[in-house]
């Protein structure tokens, strides 16, 4: 089978980001799973902060491999090419650094440093299946970061730096550069690109709905009939509802 089509050829609509800010990662679960994408959420990471704003942006991919003592000498920062730095000094504004560390958390992948310039140069955010070292300063950090935990060693431990660009796995998940990355207190959805717009776009309808349910649930309705709407007076109910502009 094919890989899927190159970022570039598939524009985004103006507005598939801004509707995906305002969908959670479960909501977006459920409309990968409609459309049988049911390995789709990033195993084994949390956010390093909580209550942050929703992380929205495409996908910019690091690739590591296991280090050798060969090729991971701690002098390896001093490549003007290392694949870590020349990430963090390339990934774009707005987009989010996905690094694939074989969801080996026993070394960092990048700290606070590295992520603080990454945040200065307009990242979306962070995602990584391996840790993070210095990870106070990271977590204090405006733009926000996924990672299985803390990590004290540096990369070069466990991590060669190999590749940049091409098509990663993320805690399980394949993620190809320009897939979408949405990512909140529950974790993080990879969205494959040519699907953002149609799951950001039935987003917005969803959380409407839920939200409705939601109070529907605190003034005591019953769960059955009303979520999924299997009884028509829900859907009534739903419609009155917006008419109030209770959106």
């Amino acid at each position: 089978m094919p890989n899927p089509a190159a970022a570039e050829t598939i524009p985004l609509h103006p507005l598939t980001l801004p509707r995906l800010a305002k969908a959670s990662t479960a909501t977006v679960a459920t409309l990968l799973y409609k459309r049988g994408y049911h390995n789709a959420f990033v195993q084994g990471i949390a956010p390093l902060t909580a209550g942050r704003a929703p992380m929205v942006g495409p996908a910019f991919t690091l690739r590591y491999i296991p280090a050798r003592p060969d090729t991971d000498p701690i002098g390896a920062f001093r490549e003007p090419d290392h694949p870590q730095r020349v990430a963090v000094e390339t990934c774009p504004e707005g987009a989010v650094l996905v690094m694939d560390c074989r969801q080996d958390a026993s070394a960092a992948s990048a700290g606070s440093i590295l992520l603080t310039r990454l945040q200065l140069r307009g990242a979306a955010g962070v995602v990584t299946d391996g840790g993070i070292r210095d990870v106070a300063g990271a977590a204090a950090l405006e733009m926000p970061v996924f990672a299985a935990g803390p990590s004290a060693p540096t990369n070069l431990t466990k991590h060669h730096a190999i590749d940049i660009g091409l098509p990663i796995a993320c805690g399980g998940v394949a993620v190809y550069p320009g897939d979408i990355i949405l990512g909140d207190g529950d974790g993080v959805m990879v969205i494959p690109r040519h699907l953002a717009g149609e799951v950001a776009a039935e987003s917005v309808g969803m959380e409407r709905f839920e939200a409705f349910v939601l109070e529907e649930v605190l003034r005591g309705v019953p769960i059955i009939g009303l979520y999924p709407p299997t009884d028509p007076d829900t859907k009534a109910r739903f419609e009155v509802w917006q008419a109030r502009g209770e959106v």
